[in-house]
């Protein structure tokens, strides 16, 4: 259970002082010896602080093995709309997932439970972002665009990503906790992973929930095109596999909305990939069928132009 975690990070979230250095602070405090960095990006709209956290298996990269490493990316806007609105916004959950998990991690360390696979988790800080229009309801917009924050967290040593971002403002997807994706893996959108379902329903004790997705949502911000929101985003800039995690609602509640994190919602997924995360680093968990791609890539050929502006006239 991550509820402990989840309440302590909040409790530094819902602040309109909150900032990267005072998540350093609290990670430092679980494990004083974290690999924690903190800086500050700029943006067209202003400034966040990104939090970056690499914890090392015992078969990883880092300590020069060869288990695979995740990436657990919380995306959003902000964590607050100030100051149009007072306190902590529906888009800030799934950066509090994903540190919640960064908590977790520490503390099984200390206790002695180390994953296999090393582990990177980043997202982002700004208690102050501003919001934008979208159908059907507002959306938090962001201080920084999207194409900094992917340049800033995927990288070449994550052999798989999950993004687990607020998805509820639109009326996709009618199901209050939390739903996945299909795999997206440089411009193709894939089957769903049996071995991610496998882990969903485990960890709901419920049928899994997939949502939809299109072909406009897998492309880049700032091409004028309709997207769910940004939950999809980092597979526009690598050639690993994303699945999404969003934390949904049965109806469309704007980003912007405050009073409308449920915690029991963020805790199940922020433990859905802490669970992936056990077993993607060691090698028990796929997010595609490799042949199948390779036989997808030699019929049809590649799609990567997908993940580019595209063609402007």
């Amino acid at each position: 259970m991550l509820l402990k975690q989840i309440i302590e990070v909040y409790d530094i979230l819902d602040s309109a002082k909150a900032s990267g250095e005072q998540i350093k602070k609290y990670l430092h405090s679980i494990r004083p010896d974290a690999d924690i960095e903190v800086y500050e990006l700029k943006g067209p709209k202003g400034k966040t602080d990104m939090v970056k956290l690499r914890i090392p298996g015992t078969k990883g990269k880092i300590r020069g093995g060869s288990a695979p490493t995740i990436g657990l990316l919380g995306r959003l806007g902000g964590l607050g709309a100030r100051p149009e609105r007072i306190g902590f916004v529906s888009d800030g959950d799934g950066a509090l997932a994903a540190l919640a998990v960064a908590a977790k991690l520490l503390d099984m360390q200390n206790k002695g439970d180390m994953l296999e696979g090393d582990v990177f988790i980043s997202t982002h800080i700004c208690p102050d972002a501003p919001t934008q229009p979208h159908y059907p309801v507002p959306f938090m917009s962001s201080p920084v665009e999207m194409a900094q924050v992917n340049r800033e967290e995927v990288s070449d040593e994550l052999d798989a990503i999950l993004s687990v971002d607020t998805t509820k403002g639109n009326r996709i997807i009618n199901h209050r906790g939390f739903a996945i994706s299909p795999t997206v893996k440089e411009g193709y959108i894939l089957k769903t992973s049996n071995s991610l379902l496998d882990v969903m329903q485990t960890v709901t004790g419920k049928l899994p929930q997939v949502f939809a997705v299109t072909t406009q949502d897998i492309t880049p911000y700032g091409n004028d095109l309709y997207h769910l929101n940004s939950i999809l985003q980092p597979c526009t800039a690598t050639s690993a596999p994303v699945v999404g995690v969003a934390i949904t609602a049965e109806t469309a509640v704007p980003g912007c909305a405050t009073g409308a994190s449920h915690f029991n919602d963020i805790e199940a997924a922020a433990r859905f990939m802490l669970e992936v995360a056990k077993e993607f680093g060691r090698g028990e968990c796929q997010f595609y069928d490799k042949e199948e791609f390779d036989k997808i890539i030699t019929l049809y050929g590649s799609m990567k132009h997908l993940q580019t502006p595209g063609n402007k006239a």
